[in-house]
């Protein structure tokens, strides 16, 4: 009727147009604008002064004008010779208001609005509003949601302007009620159905939202159906037809889909053709499948896209590498043929950087494995894109690669980066009973004015404690990556408040360190520090094994020269959540001769991701630690020796740097620092951690799909397994004294800091062990 109703006021202008015998225009005038600028009109007009008009002419002219959607009204009269065209334009939409839209975002409902032509500033038409029904209720439908009510009201404002607003009553989600898959006879319901997106309603579906149709959803189901058989050697597979049915009340789904399984389908032959450019033997290592084998597209597509990758690598970014199987029905075989179109050698023009507002360009740009003017590499690119995740100042890298204008042979590189907090700000507030009320900050900065320097500060303050820490960092004092870094600290520390025995230490320490890489994922690092250390026991509460230990050493000042050389091999995909690679280091430090004591310590820790699904991954990780002297101190004169003059001696690694275990990070369900050897004194009443010259740990971690967090990258669940504690020596070791704990961990890098909680229960544990079911540390980001 709208569409009628239009013509009918078409023809009843067009009867204007004819009211006027033809003429010679001398002059044109426009009458009725108020918005848009009469050049625009005489754009669109197709008659000029001068021209002869005709009723015909006259009519061509409404309909120019009309066809450009800015008029409601369109008139054409005669004033002598001059042409007079009245205008009555539609109005402009000041604002569009949307409420009531929880299923779907804004952004995307005003999207489907812009793609029908409403939008802010633009020229309102009433026939719009149809559309806008027609495609709101569309992709509310594409969601399940058949209930759903949209309402739009336009308001007239003056200036010629409307306001839109589009109430929308959601209603609730249609429900899938059953899943009919008829036809199979090779595969169980639950096999072909395991890996669907839709589900009928089960105790998950809460939070998961499976059982809500969406057409997509479906259809994405439907492929995987097919690429279930089809990847199982069911080469005739097809879906003969699907149908969708619902409820009356159109709250319950329906869905059956009738399938033709066929037949098992082996590999006959296997062809390589077109411009190959590597030997054929060298492609044809990369087949992931071969002749007398069952058909499977998964690895037809995987041994095409493995060739692709090679080509790429060598600069042939656009290579193409098409699969064609040729499917003999009598003999049940397939004959497959890969047809190899390797396109232009292409080189990389401009490397470019979007979105990096904070971060200078070099600090990404020295990052880069593919250059400038050089071949493209697929490698290169990936390698790339993996570096820059790991800096960790990014919470997301794309990178793109269109061809240069004008050009077959030129691509540019553009990176779009999505920057993250770099810094954190902690602040803690504690009481104890020996330290009373502490206060502590910490400022650090891994990435200072955007250069991708280091620095950070912390400070703590209480009645018995005061530290002082500030490194700085440099990680590319040269172009070649060479690291250099200090640091410096000043600690009157009271060992007692972090579950350590009690003892006051006053520690001055300053080290400087250089760093090597050694190919990309290898490098070591060399430091040399100087400490001086004076520790003070305090009677009723020191352990007596640290009080014998510092009178028969004679010094109460304890003055060390120390070198320290670490490798890693790091293979890690990302900085903060991880899903393929691993990490591996190892550490020996020694305190140089010359120092008041002399010993070493070696440190190992490894860890590596294992993708199982594209949501599933587990990490394997373990650390082993183990110190000595090299050769004993001289004490004190001993007392209690045969001969007098004799001195003690003292061997072993020092009680200071023993190391401990227990805690949010490392055996988890223990408090901190708590496992491994302790002794009791008279004025406390629990069993005082010291710590041991051995300590073991090893851990299992299943890492989960994150069900409420639409960006995995910040926040990770695990399932975890944590064996470990601590020996006074490597001789004590005894498997029958680890402590094994389990349960979830939650890491999240949250605006407002990183957090880490977990629920944890100690599976094996002994009388004296000092356990927490919950664990949590955080801090603030800036």
């Amino acid at each position: 009727m709208k569409r009628i109703a239009a013509l009918l006021l078409l023809a009843c202008l067009a009867a204007e147009a004819n009211a006027f015998e033809a003429f010679v225009v001398s002059d044109i005038r426009i009458d009725g604008l108020q918005r848009i600028a009469p050049g625009t009109v005489f754009t669109y007009l197709p008659i000029e002064k001068g021209d002869r008009v005709t009723s015909e002419d006259g009519e061509k002219a409404i309909r120019a004008l009309f066809k450009t959607g800015f008029f409601n009204d369109v008139s054409l009269t005669r004033q002598g010779d001059i042409l007079v065209v009245t205008v009555k334009e539609r109005p402009a939409i000041s604002k569009i208001t949307i409420k009531g839209n929880k299923e779907l975002k804004e952004e995307e409902l005003r999207k489907g609005l812009k793609g029908i032509g409403l939008e802010e500033g633009e020229t309102f038409d009433r026939l719009q509003l149809d559309r806008v029904q027609q495609e709101l209720t569309r992709q509310y439908h594409n969601r399940g949601k058949y209930n759903v009510s949209i309402t739009p009201k336009v308001t007239p404002l003056d200036r010629n302007r409307v306001d839109i607003n589009i109430v929308i009553a959601e209603g609730k989600a249609s429900r899938i009620k059953h899943i009919n898959v008829v036809g199979n006879a090779i595969f169980t319901d639950k096999e072909i159905r395991d890996e669907f997106e839709s589900d009928t309603s089960n105790w998950t579906s809460w939070y998961s939202k499976d059982d809500q149709y969406s057409r997509e959803k479906l259809s994405g189901d439907l492929e995987k159906l097919a690429s279930y058989y089809l990847d199982r050697g069911y080469a005739d597979f097809n879906i003969d037809s699907t149908e969708v049915s619902i409820s009356p009340d159109k709250r319950n789904i329906y869905v059956s889909a009738n399938v033709h399984e066929g037949d098992l389908y082996k590999i006959s032959d296997i062809k390589l053709l077109g411009e190959l450019i590597l030997p054929e033997e060298s492609l044809r290592k990369l087949l992931r499948i071969q002749a007398g084998e069952t058909f499977s597209r998964r690895k037809l597509e995987q041994s095409a896209n493995a060739m692709s990758a090679v080509l790429s690598n060598i600069g042939y970014a656009f290579a193409e590498v098409t699969p064609v199987p040729k499917t003999d029905k009598e003999g049940k075989t397939v004959e497959v043929t890969f047809y190899v179109d390797p396109g232009k050698r292409v080189y990389v023009n401009r490397v470019m950087f979007k979105g990096n507002t904070r971060t200078e360009d070099e600090v990404l740009r020295r990052e880069m494995r593919q250059l400038e003017g050089s071949w493209y590499s697929q490698a290169a690119i990936d390698r790339s894109k993996v570096r820059l995740q790991r800096l960790g100042f990014f919470k997301k890298v794309e990178i793109e690669t269109p061809k240069v204008a004008g050009t077959e042979d030129q691509v540019d590189m553009v990176i779009t980066v999505e920057e993250q907090p770099s810094g954190s700000l902690l602040f803690g507030l504690g009481y104890s009973q020996v330290q009373k009320l502490i206060a502590s900050v910490a400022v650090s900065q891994n990435n200072f004015l955007g250069t991708g320097d280091k620095i950070s500060l912390a400070v703590q303050r209480s009645s018995y404690m005061n530290r002082y820490d500030i490194s700085y960092a440099q990680p590319y004092l040269t172009d070649s990556n060479i690291s250099l870094g200090y640091n410096l600290s000043l600690r009157e520390l009271d060992q007692g408040d972090a579950n350590l025995a009690n003892y006051l230490s006053d520690t001055a320490a300053f080290s400087t360190f250089v760093g090597v890489p050694i190919g990309e994922t290898d490098g070591v690092q060399f430091q040399l520090g100087f400490s001086n250390n004076q520790i003070t026991t305090l009677p009723g509460l020191t352990p007596s094994y640290i009080i014998r230990y510092i009178t028969d050493l004679d010094h109460r000042t304890i003055h060390t020269w120390n070198l320290t050389a670490s490798w890693a091999h790091d293979t890690r995909n990302k900085y903060f959540t991880p899903t393929r690679g691993g990490l591996q280091s190892i550490s020996a430090e020694i305190a140089l001769p010359g120092s008041t004591l002399e010993y070493y310590k070696l440190y190992y820790q490894g860890a590596h991701y294992f993708p199982l699904t594209d949501s599933l991954t587990f990490l394997l990780s373990g650390n082993l630690g183990y110190g000595d002297s090299y050769r004993n101190a001289i004490g004190r004169e001993d007392p209690n020796a045969p001969v007098k003059g004799q001195r003690v001696v003292l061997s072993g690694l020092p009680f200071f740097e023993n190391f401990y275990a227990g805690g949010v990070r490392d055996v988890r369900g223990f408090e901190d620092n708590t496992l491994g050897p302790c002794e009791r004194v008279s004025q406390i009443d629990y069993c005082q951690p010291i710590g041991g010259a051995f300590k073991v740990l090893g851990s299992a971690e299943l890492i989960l799909p994150t069900p409420f967090a639409k960006n995995s990258d910040s926040v990770r669940i695990s399932a975890f397994l944590d064996v470990g504690n601590v020996y006074r020596t490597f001789g004590d070791f005894d498997a029958g004294e680890l402590r094994a704990s389990t349960g979830l961990s939650l890491q999240w890098q949250a605006p407002v800091g990183p957090i880490t909680v977990n629920l944890a229960r100690p599976i094996r544990k002994k009388d004296g062990d000092r356990t927490e079911t919950i664990q949590f540390s955080f801090g603030t980001q800036f």
